[in-house]
This record gives C-alpha cells, sequence and structure tokens, in this order.
C-alpha cells in the first residue's frame, strides 16, 4: 500500500468541515456581545484600559472594537466592517456588527441541519437585494430647495446619532454646532477642513464653533509680549525655515588659525540670520508661521517691526491655514512674492479657558471651520470628539443623499414584515433561509428595549401588528415604554446608512459561512540567543584577520566552575590562549584587538 501523503509542515493546525463553521459563527457571537449593550439611546458605555495603562470611554462599537485587539481570524471580520462602516457613513457601527451576527446566530441551526453553505449564501444575498430595493422604495426625499426643511432635516439627524452618545443631554446643541459647521464648507464637503481643538476645563455648553482656522499657541521666547495679537487684513507667510541660531550638529568642522577667524565665522552666521529676517520684513507679511522652531532672536526682531510670528506650527493646522488663506509653504526667505503670500479679514491671538489660540477669520480661499470642545475630564472630551465626528459624517452624508428613514428599529421591523412576506411565496429551502433574515433584522428593536430595560417581547409583539397594518414608520418609543411613529417623532436617519449597513453585515455573514477550513501554520523555531541581546550564536567570528571556530570548547571547561585557562582553535593550527574568571564574568586577553570576541561563548 501506499503511505500517506504528507503536504502540510508538522505541527500545522488545520480544522475543516461542519465543525469550523460553527467554531466560527461562535467567535463572531462573543465579539458582537462585547458591543451588544451599546445600542440607542438607553445604551451603556465601556471602560477600556489598555496595556500601557491609558483609559478609553466610548459606546462606539467600532472605537470598542479597535481597542479590543481581537485575534481571531474570522471574528477579525466584524471588527473590519465596524471600521468600514465608520469612515464611510459614520454612524451604525455597533448596528452592523449586531446584524452580522444575528443573521450568523439564525444560520447557525440550517448549517447543523445539513443546507449546504452556497444555497445559504444565494439566498442571503437575494434577500439583502430585495431590502435594499424596499429601501429605496419607502425612504423619504427632502427637497434642497428648501432651506429651512433642510436644515431641520439635518438638524434631526445629527440629533438621532447624539441621542445615543455621551453627550445626549446636550445634543440639540452640539446638533446646531454641527450642522452649523458643515453647511460653512464648500460643496465637496472636505472633512480635513473642519478642524476640532480640546481644551480641559468648563462645561460643555461653553464649546463653540470658530468661522476659520484655529490653533493652539506654540512654544514662544522672550519678546513674544512685544508683539501685536491683532491684525485686519494681514499678509500671512508660511515657512519651513528655521529661523535661530544654534550649533551645527552635523557637518561643523570648522579649522581656524586665529581667534579673529573664528569672529569672522561666528559674524557670518549672524548675518545670514538677519539677512533672513530682513526679506520677510521686506515682504511685507505682518504674521509669520514657521513649521520649524523660531529664536527668541527672531521674535524680538519681528516684535520692534509690528509683526507676529509662531514657530513649530503643527503640519496639519498649517496645511489648513494654506488651503484657507492662500499662499505656500516656502523652504527659502531669498525669494518671497505677493502670490506665496496668504491673507484673512482678521487674525487675532484669544484666550479660551486655560488656553491661548491664533484664529484666522474671513478666509478668502476655502470654507473652513473649527470646533473648539470644553469639557472636565479627558476621556469625556475624546468621546465628545468621537460623538460629533460621527455626527458629522451623518450631515455629510445626509446633504449628498436626501433619502431619510425612521430609525428606532422602525426601518428594520418593515424590511423584516416584507422578507417575511415574500419568504411565504417561494419553495424550498430559500423560504428557511430568507425567513431567518427576516428574523434577524428584528435583533435592532429588541437590543433597543433591552438596553432600556423595556420588555422586548411584548413591545415587538406590538410593532408587529402595527407594520401588518401599514404603519411602516413605528418604531420602539424609548421615553414612554412603547411604539410610536418615529417619523413623525423626528427621529430621521439617512438611509445611506441603513443600505451600507445591510450590505456589509450580509457580505461578511456570507464570507464567514463560506469558510470551512482554517489551517494555521506552526510558528517559527527561532533558536534563543544565549544572552539576551547578543543575537544568534556565530559558529566562527573574525578577529584581527583570524578566524575563530567557537564550536570547539574545550570539555573541561564545563565541569569546573573555578578559574581556569581555556583554549579557542585558530584556523591554521595555531591556538589562542585567553585568561578570565568565569564566577566574575571578566574576561581578559592577550590580544588588544580582540577585547569583546567570544564573550557570550565563555559565560555558557
Amino acid at each position: 500500500m501506499n503511505g500517506p501523503i504528507i503536504l502540510l509542515k508538522e505541527g500545522t493546525e488545520n480544522s475543516q468541515g461542519k465543525q469550523q463553521i460553527i467554531s466560527n459563527i461562535n467567535a463572531c457571537q462573543v465579539v458582537a456581545e462585547a458591543v451588544r449593550t451599546t445600542l440607542g439611546p438607553r445604551g451603556m458605555d465601556k471602560l477600556i484600559v489598555d496595556g500601557k495603562g491609558k483609559t478609553v470611554i466610548s459606546n462606539d462599537g467600532a472605537t470598542i472594537l479597535k481597542e479590543l485587539d481581537v485575534v481571531h481570524p474570522a471574528a477579525r471580520s466584524l471588527v473590519d466592517i465596524a471600521k468600514s462602516q465608520d469612515s464611510e457613513v459614520g454612524d451604525g457601527t455597533t448596528t452592523v456588527t449586531l446584524l452580522a451576527a444575528e443573521i450568523l446566530k439564525q444560520c447557525k441551526p440550517l448549517i447543523e441541519d445539513g443546507i449546504h453553505p452556497q444555497i445559504m449564501i444565494r439566498s442571503l444575498r437575494t434577500a439583502v437585494r430585495l431590502a435594499l430595493a424596499k429601501i429605496q422604495e419607502i425612504s423619504v426625499k427632502v427637497e434642497k430647495g428648501d432651506l429651512k426643511k433642510q436644515r431641520a432635516l439635518l438638524e434631526k439627524c445629527a440629533m438621532t446619532t447624539l441621542s445615543s452618545k455621551l453627550v445626549a443631554s446636550q445634543k440639540e446643541f452640539f446638533a446646531k454646532i454641527v450642522v452649523d459647521a458643515v453647511m460653512q464648507l464648500d460643496e465637496l464637503l472636505p472633512l480635513n477642513m473642519i478642524g476640532i481643538k480640546k481644551v480641559q476645563g468648563g462645561a460643555m455648553e461653553e464649546s463653540m464653533l470658530v468661522s476659520g482656522v484655529a490653533f493652539k499657541k506654540t512654544f514662544s521666547y522672550a519678546g513674544f509680549e512685544m508683539q501685536r495679537k491683532m491684525y485686519k487684513n494681514p499678509k500671512i507667510v508660511c515657512l519651513n525655515v528655521e529661523l535661530e541660531l544654534k550649533s551645527e550638529k552635523e557637518n561643523a568642522e570648522i579649522r581656524v588659525e586665529n581667534v579673529q577667524e573664528y569672529q569672522k565665522i561666528v559674524d557670518a552666521e549672524w548675518e545670514i540670520l538677519y539677512k533672513k529676517l530682513d526679506k520677510i520684513v521686506e515682504s511685507g507679511a505682518k504674521v509669520v508661521l514657521s513649521k520649524l522652531p523660531i529664536g527668541d532672536v527672531a521674535t524680538q526682531y519681528f516684535a520692534d517691526r509690528d509683526m507676529f510670528c509662531a514657530g513649530r506650527v503643527p503640519e496639519d493646522d498649517l496645511k489648513r491655514t494654506l488651503k484657507a488663506c492662500g499662499g505656500a509653504v516656502l523652504s527659502t526667505c531669498y525669494d518671497i512674492s505677493d502670490s506665496n503670500l496668504g491673507t484673512c479679514e482678521t487674525f487675532e491671538e484669544v484666550q479660551i479657558g486655560g488656553e491661548r489660540f491664533n484664529v484666522f477669520t474671513g478666509c478668502p480661499n476655502t470654507k473652513t471651520v473649527t470646533l473648539i470642545l470644553r469639557g472636565g475630564a479627558e476621556q469625556f472630551i475624546e468621546e465628545c470628539e468621537r460623538s460629533l465626528h460621527d455626527a458629522i459624517m451623518i450631515v455629510r452624508r445626509a446633504l449628498k443623499n436626501d433619502d431619510v428613514v425612521a430609525g428606532g428599529g422602525a426601518i428594520e421591523m418593515e424590511l423584516s414584515k416584507f422578507l417575511r412576506d415574500y419568504s411565504r411565496t417561494i419553495k424550498g429551502k430559500e423560504q428557511l433561509i430568507i425567513g431567518t433574515m427576516a428574523k434577524a433584522l428584528e435583533v435592532i428593536p429588541r437590543q433597543l428595549c433591552d438596553n432600556a430595560g423595556f420588555d422586548s417581547t411584548n413591545i415587538l409583539n406590538m410593532l408587529r401588528q402595527k407594520h401588518a397594518t401599514g404603519g411602516i414608520w413605528y418604531g420602539v418609543d424609548i421615553h414612554n415604554e412603547d411604539i410610536t411613529d418615529n417619523f413623525e417623532a423626528c427621529v430621521w436617519e439617512p438611509a445611506v446608512v441603513k443600505i451600507n449597513a445591510l450590505t456589509a453585515a450580509t457580505e461578511a455573514a456570507c464570507l464567514i459561512v463560506s469558510l470551512d477550513e482554517t489551517i494555521k501554520n506552526p510558528k517559527s523555531n527561532v533558536t534563543p540567543p544565549s544572552i539576551p541581546g547578543r543575537g544568534r550564536a556565530a559558529t566562527h567570528l573574525k578577529c584581527g584577520g583570524l578566524s575563530i571556530d567557537t564550536t570547539s570548547k574545550d570539555s573541561t571547561t564545563k565541569q569546573s566552575p573555578t578559574p581556569q585557562r581555556k583554549r579557542r582553535k585558530v584556523w591554521g593550527n595555531e591556538y589562542v590562549k585567553r585568561d578570565y574568571d568565569d564566577t566574575a564574568g571578566n574576561p581578559t586577553t592577550s590580544l588588544a584587538n580582540c577585547t569583546t570576541w567570544l564573550s557570550a561563548y565563555d559565560h555558557n
């Protein structure tokens, strides 16, 4: 008989078949459990402490899953779709995770009963295609012509997103700020033109929106207090030049024969600096910004000439200033033209809380805004920033896509009812699978009820009855433990959020179901070094032109710990004698050029 054919390396883990699919589904359920209680206005927050002791407080699904550092290969697909949802539309990260996990949970019994995964995948894709068509059919379009209606729509969408965040108590206040910020951008709605700065201290209501560029005051030298802090229509120059005298670290060799020559070199350095400063003054600029330091001499020089300067400006703030005010970043001070200078209506330095801010308003080129957030704890301000990021993304999507649907589980219940009715019109295994998809969609209203402490069974029965009689926008009423028309209650969400969540969740579920085998290669067997930090042991070392064989150790050296003489064989039939103290670990050698060779082996 022929022997077995071995294809994989020894130690390779290989699991396959139905049990492997079930194992992957179970892993995805564990991931979903981590974010399940964060869904909705009554969702809980998670406190996560990383390996360095940094704490993160959040109820954003994508943030939580990123911080958890999931290592299971199949479960990481849920982390990836949450990240995708966050980057694509900003909100719905927990929704997409729960939907994918619930679809897999409902499919698990069918897989155990022997339904082929490909039949399941085909049916799930049919179901999601029907669901997306239904969303397009029933979604409500808001006309862009009426600015009041459009603004009201955007504020409702922002408040729906913020209602499940840590800033829910001030959702009306922040919704107006977010809508104002997005509405001030140009038609492309560039996200990088919205800056968010955090100032610890004060209340949430002290947060503000600056119609322009604002960044924290940078490190300054003596003489900065003498500079003006406000200009009208100033010219702005942005540099990538160091304007200070400092000792050279590279190419700094200078050979002189007397003190006078050294003094000439020092005078030349000062002359170069002053020439740079003179060229900047001649350009007519009143505000000087640089990515590199601006020293005390330059600071005092500009102050004497009624100019403002700021060095070490962060690169992202400098880029935003360039886009808003115009100009270019210059690497030289000797060729500054008017086309390289920017301008704005007003520049001023203002005090906000315990921080000083440089503020540019009335920027002519590109519309830009800066959100300045206030709050107590650092973790709270960071979560507030994440919440406003989600709201900004939702408002941007709502501006680009006018279709909205009702939230609070209303759209999921309507899709569930639609798919359940459709499944009754077909035969075979597809009927079962589309029915499981319909049941999986009910996880959103059910979890909203559970997180609020409601009787989810009773609420879902009421919702099924209402949707069966044509109440397509009825969802969970969080405030009264009842059901209500969430479209009339202004609980609105952009349709693109639900479309993206359904698509991503279904594709992730299909991916998990299609995985019938997992092959895990063994870890490489790397021989640990004899001494930490010394690297892998070498068989030969070269010293003074001699190649030394390190493998032939004298047998007597392994027996006695007392100081003794050891021998190492040298190619060419020569011997080098070496004296050292085993107990002290202090090797000495008669070869002056070989003080460190073989030290790793002498301690073995």
